[in-house]
């Protein structure tokens, strides 16, 4: 079974730049939802998933982790909005069940996306439609957790496979967003330059991640608000979609319809 790894976006301990990026998705799916039953995978904590709930939805979101899945149903769940644990890969849902299926930041971290994208089209009803979200690959940060990444061309080729009709749109940012991406990256290639001999790609990965996960609130710590974007102020409103993609858009925005049987 392809093997998801995960990270949490919390606010004050990720970048608001990175928080508004999610949330900039989900403020489009919801732009395009009508009524019916909408399934969130990759759901997290549910921030993102209750932006979604409307009187005319079943909201489900879902997450790996059952303890996420439970935190999150305390937290934000209520009337229209469920939460469980679910595999990405091997949903829990019938054929042809779901009207709205979001997959937001969560097809990156999937070693077999293409497992993750069958069971999209599989639960969408015939006239249903999936939203997948990820980071555009060239404008995309070193992460452990992201392995799998894609550019435009590739994300909407892995799509047709499942959808007769694709779409795909560049999830563009404002000059102060691009500009908090720069200097942050700057940060991150100064420490990439502490391991010249790239000993973190020939751990075990398990080793790296654990590192990573452990060291990273460390350094933010250490690096100060004004090098790491927590407490910038930048928000969704600083991300559009657009349909011209360059290597420096930060995402990818892609709509699915006419699931393939």
């Amino acid at each position: 079974m392809p093997r998801l790894t995960g990270e949490r976006p919390l606010r004050g301990a990720t970048p608001d730049s990175l928080l508004a990026f999610h949330a900039a998705g989900y403020r489009e799916i919801g732009k395009r939802l009508g009524s019916g039953t909408v399934l969130d995978v990759g759901c997290g904590v549910g921030t993102g998933t209750q932006e979604l709930a409307a009187p005319d939805r079943l909201l489900v979101g879902i997450d790996y982790s059952a303890q996420t899945a439970i935190d999150a149903a305390h937290d934000v769940g209520g009337d229209g909005v469920r939460f469980a644990a679910m595999d990405g890969a091997r949903l829990g849902a019938r054929d042809r069940s779901i009207d709205f299926v979001c997959s937001s930041h969560i097809i990156e971290h999937f070693t077999s996306p293409i497992r993750h994208v069958a069971e999209l089209a599989r639960v969408a009803t015939v006239d249903g439609t999936a939203f997948v979200i990820t980071p555009n690959r060239p404008a995309d940060f070193e992460n452990p957790f992201h392995v799998y990444t894609f550019v435009a061309d590739e994300l909407t080729s892995m799509l047709r496979l499942f959808f007769d009709d694709v779409e795909i749109h560049g999830l563009e940012g404002s000059p102060e967003l691009h500009a908090d991406f720069a200097k942050r990256r700057a940060s991150g290639e100064k420490l990439v330059k502490l391991d010249p001999f790239r000993l973190r790609q020939k751990v075990p990965r398990s080793w790296y991640v654990y590192g990573y996960t452990r060291l990273l609130p460390i350094v933010y710590r250490a690096l100060g608000p004004e090098t790491t974007g927590i407490g910038s102020g930048i928000d969704a409103s600083h991300f559009f979609l657009s349909d011209t993609i360059t290597p420096e858009t930060p995402g990818l925005f892609a709509i699915a319809r006419a699931p393939r049987r």
